[in-house]
């Protein structure tokens, strides 16, 4: 049963190294995530949009922005969004 699928395709990773993507697709998953989590400890601590934006001294439309990582998020801007929910943001070379 070794045989491979004549119908399968190359993986998702090779076809993002192959397109030149790939770097590009693994940063904005990571800042997805980020936000995701963001989020999730705005909900949990019943934290607003607008309150959010208060916080940060920023629109409801910027934190909506950096919630839905649209645009270009700054390592710094999700530094601060992490801090004012009581995270902490922590980038490591591996």
């Amino acid at each position: 049963m070794s045989e491979k699928n004549q119908h399968w395709g190359s993986t998702l990773d090779d076809f993002l190294h192959e397109e030149g993507i790939a770097e590009a697709a693994k940063a904005a998953a990571v800042i997805r995530v980020i936000t995701w989590q963001i989020a999730e400890e705005m909900r949990q601590q019943g934290i607003t949009k607008t309150q959010m934006a208060e916080r940060m001294q920023t629109s409801r439309a910027q934190v909506d922005r950096i919630l839905k990582a649209k645009g270009n998020v700054t390592i710094e801007t999700l530094q601060r969004a992490a801090a004012l929910v009581g995270r902490e943001l922590r980038l490591e070379l591996v």
